[in-house]
């Protein structure tokens, strides 16, 4: 299967400093591999409601949830490019993986069995000059990796507040230049061998 990268971003703010460093590190992915690029801020969906007790979920044919589904489905590696909003992903991203949890019990789609094998990636830009406080961010979209029995190829952390900050972090920069060229291991939850 040809790699194709959906890059999911999930800023608040056009052109911030986690959608400059991901577009730095996309520059780097050969030419024959397909990007598709999401601003979750453009394509707005409502807030997720959990359907698994009362009925089942019906797959979206039209607007920005079948868009999302249909790249979802069809990508070889998702990149979820989230700033670290209050030490997580964003409102926007969450919603988005909240929409996983539907599609995981839409009858016919197989969600779970079709991402198995294929790749999360996960880019922030971070305010904080430690990058520890990014844990609950890298360990939600692992944890999502795992459950779904992905890869996960970690998360390309930056650091910037202000717009362009990212372009500063010389150290960032650098590792943008490999980050898609390692190979992702599968996804484990910390608790497993």
């Amino acid at each position: 299967m040809t790699r194709r990268f959906l890059f999911v971003l999930g800023s608040a703010r056009a052109d911030g400093n986690t959608e400059l460093l991901a577009r730095r590190a996309a520059e780097q992915l050969p030419p024959d591999v397909e990007q598709q690029w999401i601003d979750l801020a453009e394509h707005p969906v409502p807030d997720f409601e959990d359907l698994r007790h009362d009925s089942d979920h019906v797959r979206p044919t039209e607007g920005n949830l079948a868009l999302l589904l249909d790249a979802t489905l069809a990508a070889t590696d998702i990149v979820i490019a989230s700033p670290l909003y209050w030490y997580s992903v964003s409102a926007h991203t969450k919603r988005y993986l909240d929409y996983w949890s539907g599609w995981l019990r839409t009858p016919g789609l197989d969600f779970k069995a079709t991402l198995a094998g294929r790749t999360l990636w996960g880019v922030t830009a971070l305010a904080h000059t430690q990058p520890e406080v990014a844990d609950p961010l890298v360990g939600t979209l692992n944890n999502s990796a795992a459950y779904m029995g992905m890869r996960f190829g970690g998360v390309l952390l930056g650091n910037g507040s202000k717009p362009g900050d990212v372009l500063n972090d010389t150290e960032a920069l650098t590792r943008a230049k490999t980050f898609f060229a390692q190979e992702a291991p599968p996804a484990r939850f910390v608790y497993e061998d």
